[in-house]
């Protein structure tokens, strides 16, 4: 009965992962260009050791690799704001100053005139620094990333100045993880590698942003599941409790 219960609490415990990934996915259903990551899953892994080989202990295993499935593009209509498409991903600054990659595409300039995502990361150039805005400088980015500036003071026609290139990258061919601060790093790579470009041309739409790749109602049924198999381990417990209680009982003498 001891094997029975430490059996189901090991599977309660190592199920948590599964359900922090669904509660996470949950809370960012309505947060810009958040991408779901894929499954965490329970197995049977035979335990090592003294002992008989038919010993089994449920495990966790997860592959926290972003889905780059896209989400929903809504228009906005602000010039700075853009929806990447594809796999194509933006290099910002993470607190650290290392390059790391992002779908949100909600940006603005700060106080110093540097182009930021919503989250506050600076936006790289494909120079590798901070894409800097001259100010008074009306913004137009094109579909390639290229980032023009018009002078609305300037009378007669005003030729647009490039102000710089966003840095973008197709991470079709390169598997991303997600660093702690939310933000997207080349899986297994130290921080800071940059993606080696794959064969699609990274692209973005001006004036819109991406919505979350969350399917609500998938994940409601998902975390649905996981209830009930918890409700499934703390029933066996009880009645491996109940089952040791009856033997107990059997063996007392009348």
């Amino acid at each position: 009965m001891d094997r029975l219960a430490f059996n189901a609490v090991a599977a309660i415990n190592e199920q948590r992962v599964a359900r922090q990934m669904s509660t996470n996915e949950l809370a960012n259903v309505s947060t810009v260009g958040f991408k779901r990551s894929f499954e965490a899953s329970v197995r049977a892994i035979q335990v090592e050791g003294p002992g008989l080989k038919t010993r089994f202990q449920p495990q966790s295993f997860t592959e926290d690799y972003i889905s780059m499935k896209p989400g929903t593009v809504m228009v906005t209509g602000n010039d700075l704001d853009v929806a990447l498409s594809g796999a194509s991903v933006m290099g910002v600054s993470a607190t650290d100053g290392t390059l790391s990659f992002t779908r949100r595409g909600d940006l603005r300039i700060n106080a110093s005139g540097v182009l930021e995502t919503g989250t506050g990361n600076l936006v790289r150039a494909q120079s590798g620094g901070a894409l800097t805005i001259p100010p008074g400088l009306k913004i137009t980015i094109k579909p390639d990333g290229a980032v023009y500036g018009i002078d609305p003071a300037q009378v007669g026609v005003v030729q647009p100045t490039l102000v710089g290139n966003i840095l973008l990258r197709d991470s079709s061919k390169t598997p991303l993880q997600r660093r702690e601060d939310g933000l997207y790093a080349v899986a297994g790579a130290p921080p800071g590698t940059d993606i080696i470009n794959g064969p699609v041309t990274p692209q973005l739409t001006p004036g819109a942003v991406e919505g979350s790749n969350v399917n609500a109602l998938e994940v409601m049924i998902k975390l649905m599941d996981q209830s009930r198999s918890l409700e499934q381990q703390v029933n066996m417990i009880k009645e491996s409790k109940s089952c040791d209680e009856s033997g107990a009982t059997m063996m007392k003498a009348t």
